[in-house]
């Protein structure tokens, strides 16, 4: 059996900010009402380094509704105050929809990156007077809106959590019957240098635009980048592949973070490989992908509790007092439970086609190495220099440990393997 060879540089490439999930649209809710031992086991998988998938940066939706009622996000000023030069009229509950409870909770876990998204602006802000199906910010609430924003995050702050990152504009090139809100790449940019200097000011960072497609992420960022006003105010550029996969990097020295995403599918599917497009590989590819072809600093899942035929990885029951796990979560974990905030990306070369290998280096000097073997056969390899401790996800195993690695590993069929060096 031929052996290939795996080559980890010591040459730092980038940072790594950390993994994310979200639990807008009412599922930080769903979270909170499962029974009290359901939901701490729950909490734990996602949260937990030691039991779970140790993810590190929790993404907020800052409502824009009139009310909370299905998946609607209540804004915390549902009504005109009296036109975009009135004094704010802010209405806290205190909940926000489960979200800051989950926050608490997150901070508990030590996470400590809280990136906040808005959707859309509140209908009266917008030309067709709804936050649902599309429509624009009209340019007179341009100043409001981004106060508005920013006095979301202030009440967050009173509460003890204090939000890192903002985004003023969720898939600004995709209309939907949901929260929904339009941005051209030029409107994107030109509206940086709005809100840019009142999140300079408040001490957060500006990321931007959240496309619907990974393509599409590339022209807004081009659209930012060219400008030099708001290329200097945007600090995090993001995108989603949902459209267009993660092919390449963004085109901007900044930060970049895969920001959301989940595969398709309309059943729920706890398979680790079933070619379903929604399984446990599926999703493990689409990590590599990103790190690998898009050459990201941070990686955000889309939910990571819901309900129904969802391909989030942990599923509610129907009566609310239990859950299923799929093994999309081990997909996730095989990075995010060992890949810390603060890493630096290594650069890798393997000479074996169906191995797909990201490495990366921890704060603490530890190296990381995930292999993804999607070959049907064992591949065996030499790790010059690599001595440290195994676990893989398969369909039998969940970062169950697998040994100890010597310089050399044999990575099973269709397998995930991660290995950490003290």
């Amino acid at each position: 059996m031929r052996v290939t060879g795996i080559d980890i540089g010591r040459q730092p490439l980038r940072r790594i900010d950390g993994f994310g999930f979200c639990e807008a649209f009412q599922r930080a809710r769903v979270m909170r009402e499962l029974p009290e031992g359901p939901r701490r086991e729950v909490l734990d998988l996602l949260m937990s380094r030691r039991t779970g998938a140790g993810l590190s940066i929790l993404r907020l939706g800052i409502g824009s509704s009139t009310d909370s009622s299905g998946d609607r996000m209540l804004s915390v000023q549902p009504e005109d105050p009296g036109g975009p030069r009135a004094e704010p009229r802010l209405r806290w509950d205190r909940d926000d929809s489960g979200q800051l409870w989950l926050a608490r909770e997150a901070r508990r876990y030590g996470i400590r990156r809280f990136f906040a998204s808005a959707w859309s602006a509140p209908g009266y802000m917008k030309d067709n007077g709804s936050d649902s199906d599309g429509g624009s910010l009209l340019p007179e609430w341009y100043e409001s809106y981004a106060r508005y924003l920013l006095g979301w995050t202030d009440l967050y702050r009173a509460e003890g959590i204090a939000v890192t990152d903002l985004a003023f504009t969720n898939e600004p090139d995709f209309t939907i019957d949901y929260a929904s809100m339009r941005f051209t790449p030029a409107e994107a940019a030109a509206y940086t240098k709005v809100i840019g200097p009142r999140i300079r000011r408040a001490g957060l960072r500006l990321a931007g635009c959240d496309s619907y497609g990974w393509k599409g992420a590339v022209e807004y960022t081009l659209a930012v980048e060219e400008d030099p006003e708001a290329a200097a105010l945007m600090d995090l550029h993001t995108g989603h592949p949902y459209e267009a996969p993660v092919d390449r990097p963004l085109p901007t020295r900044k930060p970049t973070w895969m920001s959301e995403w989940s595969p398709d599918g309309d059943t729920w599917n706890e398979r680790w490989d079933d070619g379903s497009g929604f399984d446990g590989m599926a999703v493990a590819r689409q990590i590599h992908d990103s790190f690998a072809l898009g050459e990201v600093n941070g990686y955000v899942y889309w939910f990571g509790v819901s309900t129904g035929t969802t391909r989030a990885p942990i599923r509610v029951d129907d009566d609310g007092t239990g859950y299923r796990v799929a093994k999309r979560l081990w997909a996730l974990a095989g990075w995010s439970r060992c890949v810390r905030p603060g890493a630096m990306a290594l650069r890798v070369t393997c000479d074996h086609p169906d191995l797909l290998v990201t490495a990366f280096r921890n704060e603490g000097g530890g190296r990381v190495v995930v292999v993804l073997n999607t070959a049907r056969e064992t591949v065996r390899a030499d790790l010059p220099g690599l001595e440290g401790t195994a676990w893989t996800t398969d369909e039998d195993r969940s970062m169950a440990p697998a040994g100890t690695v010597r310089g050399k590993a044999a990575f099973a069929p269709r397998s995930l393997t991660t290995l950490v060096t003290v």
